[in-house]
C-alpha cells in the first residue's frame, strides 16, 4: 500500500534567523527544556524551496506555518515574537504546500483580533494557534474569550497548547479539562488541544470524547513516547478527532514511529491527513 501524504497541523518559521532568535530567548530563561526536547536547535531551512524539499522526502503534502507568539512569564518579555510577514512569505508564495495559522496577544486584544480577521478574510489563514502561560493566562480565562468568539464568527478552528509547558512558565493553566468550559459556551467553535495534554492526556481524550468540536493535538512528542492510553484513543474511538502535527519535530522520525505504533492503516489516514482537510478545511 503506497506510503499515506502527511499535513503537518502545527509547525513554526523555519527560516536560520527566526531559529537562532528562538534559540538565543530560550537561553535567557531560567529554566528551558525545549532545546533538550529536541536535541538542539529545531530544524531551519536556508530556503523555503530546501524546506520543501525536505517535505518531499519525509512525504509531507502541507505544512500549517504558525505565526507563534509566547511571552516570557520569568523576564516579562516576548521569548517568542513571529510576525505576519514571516509566515506569508510561505503561504504566499506556495499556497499549495503551506497554510497559515494567527496567533493571539491577550493584552492587546482589539488590535490582534483585527489582525486575525486580516489573515484570516485577506490572506487565507486557517486558523490560530495559542501558547497561553507565559502571558499568566489560563486557557478559559476571559481574556481569551474576545478569541474564541471572533474564530467562531469567522468559522476556523483555535489550537491551544495544552498539557504541561517545557518553559519556565506554570503548566496549571493548560489544563485539558478547562476545554470543559470553552467547548460549552462556544459550542461550534472547532477546538484542537495540542501537544497531548501530557500529563493530562487522560484528561484531554475525556473532553475529546465529550464534545463533537474538540480534537486531539498528536504533535510535539516523539510517537515512540506516546502513552499507551492514547495509542488506543488514536486506534479506536478517537480515530475522528485525532490529528497530527510536527512542532518542529523532525518529519522522518515522526512518521517512521507512528508506522511502528501498529494502528489500522485507514487509522492512520485519519491521524496524518483527513482530519486535518476536515477540521482546517484544506
Amino acid at each position: 500500500m503506497p506510503q499515506i501524504k502527511a499535513i503537518d497541523f502545527l509547525n513554526s518559521v523555519t527560516t536560520p534567523e527566526w531559529v537562532d532568535r528562538v534559540d538565543v530567548a530560550g537561553k535567557q530563561e531560567i529554566i528551558c527544556r525545549m532545546q533538550a526536547s529536541l536535541g538542539g536547535k529545531p530544524p531551519s531551512y536556508p530556503s523555503i524551496e530546501k524546506m520543501i524539499e525536505a517535505m518531499d522526502k519525509a512525504n509531507v503534502e502541507k505544512v500549517l506555518i504558525s505565526e507563534f507568539r509566547m511571552f516570557s512569564h520569568w523576564n516579562k518579555r516576548w521569548y517568542v515574537d513571529t510576525k505576519a510577514e514571516e509566515v506569508l512569505q510561505y503561504t504566499e508564495k506556495h499556497p499549495d504546500r503551506f497554510a497559515g495559522l494567527a496567533s493571539y496577544n491577550p493584552f492587546r486584544i482589539k488590535e490582534s483580533l483585527e489582525e486575525i480577521e486580516w489573515l484570516v478574510k485577506d490572506h487565507g489563514f486557517k486558523g490560530v494557534y495559542v501558547h497561553v502561560y507565559g502571558f499568566d493566562t489560563a486557557i478559559d480565562d476571559r481574556t481569551m474569550y474576545p478569541l474564541y468568539a471572533k474564530c467562531q464568527e469567522l468559522g476556523v478552528p483555535v489550537a491551544l497548547q495544552v498539557g504541561y509547558v517545557l518553559e519556565a512558565m506554570y503548566s496549571e493553566y493548560g489544563r485539558p479539562i478547562y476545554l470543559d468550559r470553552i467547548a460549552l459556551d462556544f459550542p461550534s467553535l472547532k477546538i484542537i488541544g495540542a501537544h497531548t495534554g501530557y500529563p493530562w492526556c487522560e484528561e484531554l481524550i475525556a473532553i475529546c470524547y465529550k464534545y463533537d468540536n474538540i480534537y486531539f493535538g498528536v504533535d510535539a512528542h516523539m510517537p515512540k513516547y506516546l502513552e499507551p492510553n492514547v495509542v488506543k484513543f488514536i486506534n479506536t474511538r478517537g480515530q475522528d478527532k485525532v490529528i497530527w502535527g510536527s512542532n518542529g519535530l523532525p518529519w522522518d522520525k515522526m512518521l517512521q514511529q507512528i508506522d511502528d505504533l501498529g494502528l489500522k492503516e485507514d487509522v492512520k489516514k485519519k491521524l496524518l491527513h483527513d482530519n486535518a482537510v476536515k477540521v482546517f478545511k484544506l
